[in-house]
């Protein structure tokens, strides 16, 4: 054989042989890549329990009932005109809504009437008031037009003290107990019997359909000469009058009627009557605290939906003549920020003397709401208070935000008050 044969046939046999091992190598190589390849692959079907893991990981956390409750009350603010909110602020008499000289009964005219202005709620007195029957199926009519007309429940109230102040327990037609004059409650001392005061008014307020009762008195009667709560005063301690107070509270608000400690900062340190015209106490507020805002700061700390100011001026605490219900300082700076008061403060009647000789409705309701209350109530022309609130608005003297302010604490209120 030739050489060159031979040095073919070797060099053959030595590609032969190389190409074996280059095979060799690459296949632990492919082997090895696909073995990385492979645990991507797996993660594709990951175990059930593993995803269920991950699913609750990213799950957002329940909300609180008060967040929910916000959103609520948020969704229904955006749903509302200016004037349907500005409305909400209002608590006025069935003949104001309606201009019918006596409202009896809940009609087309009172249905037309809640279409076109839903205010916020409705004041009864002894008039408007005849036997059960007809009681019941007005103010379940009215309530039923608020349903319909799509806003919100209606406060449907009535000033229901007992004894003196009694639109219901002073008629016989109804046939409810007559209770006594709280002067004579407080004499005896006993907060159970001041219970049972708040149960019977309660009970039969709710049975008729009310939700709302202008009681109790918790005016603190320090001044002897007083005549205006002389007789619905639980007397002239302070510690006593808290504790009455919030007794009969308590029974009203156990058959669902929410209740008004009234008159703050107290009434029952003049000697003048508000309903004619000006009234005041020369007080201090380190004195008025030390007395008649006791029985206040007490609801306060129970949670009292409803606070009532008085039209009585406090000279020696703001340096002028405006009544505590226009006062910016006596209903934020004291009541709202140094008392601590989150619920409603709603206005006395504005058609009483020490208003109406010296605003008109406008002025009133417009000073009433910049001072930071939330219900005007009864102004003497109601039309003409509605409208100057809104103006106030439009002018920039009110705010969109002080009004909404309001509105959120009334809405919180009735949204309890369906559920």
């Amino acid at each position: 054989m030739s050489k060159k044969i031979i040095v073919g046939v070797l060099l053959t046999a030595a590609l032969i042989i190389g190409a074996g091992k280059v095979m060799d190598v690459k296949k632990p190589l492919l082997e090895a890549k696909q073995e990385e390849v492979a645990p991507e692959v797996e993660t594709e079907t990951e175990p059930e329990e593993v995803k269920e893991i991950k699913t609750e990981e990213v799950k957002e956390p329940e909300k609180s009932a008060e967040e929910l409750l916000e959103e609520q009350i948020d969704k229904m603010i955006a749903d509302m005109s200016l004037e349907e909110r500005v409305l909400q602020l209002f608590v006025i008499t069935p003949e104001a809504l309606t201009r019918v000289d006596t409202v009896v009964a809940a009609g087309e005219a009172t249905k037309e009437a809640i279409i076109e202005r839903p205010v916020g709620g409705l004041i009864y007195f002894q008039k408007n008031l005849q036997n059960p029957e007809q009681v019941k199926e007005m103010l379940s009519n009215t309530y039923q037009y608020y349903r319909e007309a799509g806003a919100p429940v209606p406060f449907l109230s009535v000033d229901e003290e007992g004894g003196s102040v009694a639109r219901i327990g002073g008629q016989s037609a109804f046939g409810v107990e007559r209770l006594p004059d709280m002067r004579v409650i407080g004499e005896n001392g006993n907060a159970e019997e001041a219970k049972r005061v708040g149960d019977v008014i309660g009970s039969y307020l709710s049975e008729l359909g009310f939700n709302l009762d202008f009681a109790p008195d918790a005016d603190v009667l320090t001044n002897p000469q007083n005549e205006v709560v002389k007789k619905r005063s639980f007397g002239s301690d302070a510690e006593l009058v808290s504790r009455m107070s919030m007794a009969v509270v308590k029974g009203l608000e156990e058959h669902g009627i929410y209740a008004t400690l009234k008159h703050y900062p107290g009434h029952g340190a003049t000697l003048s009557d508000s309903h004619k015209g000006y009234a005041y106490t020369d007080k201090t507020l380190e004195e008025l605290m030390g007395e008649e805002l006791i029985p206040f700061k007490e609801g306060i700390s129970e949670d009292i939906h409803f606070i009532m100011v008085a039209h009585i001026s406090v000279p020696e605490i703001t340096k002028d003549t405006v009544p505590c219900s226009l006062s910016p300082y006596m209903v934020t700076d004291v009541l709202r920020e140094q008392l601590g008061y989150q619920g409603i403060v709603i206005t006395d009647a504005m058609n009483m003397g020490a208003i109406s000789q010296e605003y008109n409705s406008k002025e009133a309701s417009v000073m009433a709401l910049k001072a930071g209350v939330d219900l005007v109530l009864m102004p003497t022309d109601f039309e003409e208070a509605y409208q100057g609130v809104l103006s106030a608005i439009e002018e920039g003297e009110l705010t969109e935000e002080r009004i909404d302010e309001s509105v959120r604490r009334v809405l919180r209120v009735k949204i309890e008050e369906v559920e």
